[in-house]
Parts: structure tokens; C-alpha cells; sequence
């Protein structure tokens, strides 16, 4: 008895032919996945900054913070607005950090914003795939005013406490990518203003891009004059030069 065996498969020409048609496909899909992950991550940290804005806007306002006992409630750390850092208190010995019990209930921003990872022993904060670092005024009485970063233990560093008359009309807090051109690009700040600006932040610029812990802004990067946390922000449409040689515009609502 004869017997016959069929065997069936793909020619080399088929293979190389859905090979190229699986090629096709990726060069198109991969780069809209990428944008599409980096337009989520910026919208993201966008809400994630106007939240903070509301945040800091009822810290001040509850007066949980009132370090020079004037009735002027005062901007806080995102330790503190998390009430998982006791707030900063008046002492006849000066400010201090309150005790355990001395942190903000209910909190003004979630637990997640005490979750900290240090930049050179500076507190920042990471969510969906942006970084986050806040920024208070030091107790000069005058022009220039410096920003001070939080403790990457969360709340003020005990060797540098804020101002307590500034901390009642100024703060800032910078996001910019954890992966530039992957989880987003542009880098963003909000202040007091309750306005966010932001920069397009491209690796060819000037220093490099805002990216992770590689490149992080200085407190007066969007700022117009040096050293300043109490200048105008550095709006390009104003015709005013940042401190980071970049150009910075709002951000519509």
C-alpha cells in the first residue's frame, strides 16, 4: 500500500510577506501608543498640580499652619498636606516641628503625596510618571527671597525652617517627567497664582531636559529674576527671560 504524505506550511514569500505587513503595523501603532502615554502622563500631572493649588489654597486658609501666631495661615509641604508629617509650629524657641499628633485631619491631598524619594536629600513626590517637588519661601524680609525644599523624610528640614509672613503669600511646586518623551515631556509649575505654566522641555535644550532625577528645576526656574521666589513668573508672552534659559507659557484650563 502507497501512502502519501501532505505536509503543509507557510512559504518563505508568505512569512516575509506577514512580516512585513507585522512591520507596517508596529511603525504605525507604537509611536501613537507612545504619544498617547505621553499626552495621558501630562494631563495627568496638569490635574495633579491644580489639585495641589486647591490643596495649599485651604491649608492657608484653615490656618493649620501659623507659625508667628498673626491669625495668617501659611503654605505647607506636601508631608503636611498629607497629614502624615506634623505641621510646623510656634515655640517661644522658635519654629519647630509640631508632635505627633499636630498633623492636618482630614488631610488636604492624598497619603500617596508622602511617598518620598530623595533627589540629593530633597523630598519629591512621583505619580503616574511625573515628579513632583514643592517649594517654600525663606523668611527674608525683602527681595530676594529664596525656595526652600522639603525634607525627603517629608515637611521642613529642621536646619532651614520657611518663613512664616512669606509662607502666608508664596509657594511653588515644579512636575517633570520621570522618562522624558516616554511618561511626558513638557515640564510644568504652578504657584500661589493658582495659574500652571509649562515649558516644552526638549533634550536639546539648553542644560538638558527636565528628566527624573538626571535634571530637576531650581526653585526660581520659571521665574524672572534670580534667586527670587517672590519674582513674577517668567511668561515669554511678557517678554521675560526665565532663570533656566527656557521659554514658559500657560497652560489653558
Amino acid at each position: 500500500m502507497l501512502r502519501h504524505n501532505k505536509q503543509s506550511g507557510f512559504t518563505m514569500i508568505e512569512l516575509m510577506i506577514a512580516v512585513a505587513i507585522i512591520a507596517i503595523v508596529a511603525a504605525i501603532a507604537i509611536p501613537k501608543l507612545v504619544s498617547a502615554r505621553v499626552s495621558a502622563g501630562e494631563n495627568a500631572a496638569l490635574s495633579t498640580l491644580r489639585s495641589i493649588a486647591t490643596a495649599q489654597q485651604n491649608m492657608i486658609a484653615s490656618v493649620t499652619i501659623d507659625t508667628d501666631i498673626d491669625g495668617g495661615g501659611e503654605a505647607g509641604y506636601f508631608g503636611e498636606l498629607s497629614g502624615e508629617t506634623p505641621v510646623r509650629v510656634w515655640s517661644p524657641l522658635g519654629i519647630g516641628i509640631g508632635a505627633a499628633g499636630d498633623s492636618v485631619q482630614p488631610s488636604f491631598l492624598s497619603k500617596q503625596f508622602a511617598l518620598f524619594i530623595s533627589d540629593a536629600g530633597d523630598g519629591v513626590i512621583e505619580r503616574n510618571g511625573y515628579y513632583y517637588k514643592m517649594f517654600l519661601p525663606d523668611g527674608s524680609p525683602a527681595a530676594p527671597v529664596a525656595g526652600l525644599p522639603e525634607s525627603d523624610a517629608g515637611g521642613a528640614k529642621p536646619s532651614a525652617y520657611p518663613g512664616s509672613a512669606n509662607c502666608e503669600l508664596m509657594w511653588c511646586c515644579y512636575a517633570w517627567p520621570k522618562q522624558v518623551n516616554r511618561t511626558g515631556r513638557r515640564a510644568f509649575m504652578v504657584n500661589e497664582d493658582g495659574d500652571v505654566v509649562a515649558t516644552r522641555n526638549t533634550v536639546g535644550q539648553a542644560g538638558g531636559a527636565y528628566d527624573g532625577l538626571n535634571r530637576t528645576p531650581a526653585f526660581d526656574a520659571a521665574f524672572s529674576a534670580s534667586g527670587d521666589l517672590s519674582s513674577v513668573v517668567a511668561l515669554a508672552s511678557a517678554g521675560l527671560i526665565a532663570q533656566d534659559g527656557l521659554i514658559w507659557t500657560p497652560v489653558g484650563n
